[in-house]
C-alpha cells in the first residue's frame, strides 16, 4: 500500500492526444459494428464520453447521437453510480446496434449499470483500467489501476475548479 495521492501518479492527456486516441477507437470500432460498423446510434456517457463519442460519430459517419448521464464521482472520490438521464427508449431497445462510449472505465461500476440497461450494446472506452476491463468490448489504451488520468477538460496550466460545482 502507498501513501501516494491519486494525482501523484498522473497521466496527463492533451486535447490532441484525446483526439488521436478517439480516432484510433473509431478505427477499431469500424470492424465491430453490425454490417461493417453500421451502428444505429452512438450514446455518450456524460460527461467524459462526450468528446470521444463526438469524434467516433464523425469518423464512423453516425448521425444519431444521444447521451446517458451517470454520476459516480464527487471530484476524485468514487461513489454509487446513479442514472440522472437516460437516452430515448425507442432508440435504445435492448442496445442492439448501439455504440456506447465513455472516456475511461475505472472500476467498471458505471458501465455495469449501463450494461444492465442495454445488454446488447457495444461498449467502448478510450482508456481502461484492469478492474473495469471486463465491462468493455473495445478500448485503446490500458493504464494501471492506481493511475489517475487528467483529461484536458479538467485542466489548464494547473487544475482549475469548474465555474459551478466541484465535479
Amino acid at each position: 500500500m502507498t501513501d501516494r495521492l491519486p494525482h501523484e501518479k498522473g497521466f496527463h492527456i492533451s486535447w490532441d492526444q484525446i483526439h488521436r486516441d478517439s480516432r484510433a477507437l473509431a478505427w477499431r470500432l469500424a470492424e465491430h459494428g453490425p454490417e461493417n460498423a453500421g451502428w444505429r446510434a452512438v450514446v455518450a456517457i456524460t460527461r467524459g464520453g462526450m468528446a470521444p463519442a463526438m469524434i467516433a460519430a464523425r469518423e464512423l459517419d453516425i448521425r444519431t447521437v444521444d447521451t446517458i448521464s451517470i454520476k459516480s464521482y464527487d471530484h476524485q472520490d468514487q461513489s454509487e453510480a446513479r442514472v440522472l438521464k437516460s437516452p430515448d427508449p425507442e432508440l435504445m431497445g435492448d442496445g442492439t446496434g448501439i455504440l456506447i462510449i465513455d472516456d475511461l472505465v475505472d472500476s467498471g461500476k458505471t458501465l455495469e449499470v449501463v450494461r444492465a440497461m442495454y445488454p446488447k450494446a457495444h461498449f467502448a472506452t478510450v482508456y481502461a483500467k484492469p478492474k473495469g476491463r471486463p465491462q468493455v468490448d473495445t478500448f485503446v489504451t490500458e493504464v494501471s489501476q492506481d493511475t489517475w488520468i487528467f483529461f484536458p477538460w479538467d485542466m489548464a496550466l494547473q487544475y482549475v475548479d469548474p465555474y459551478r460545482g466541484k465535479d
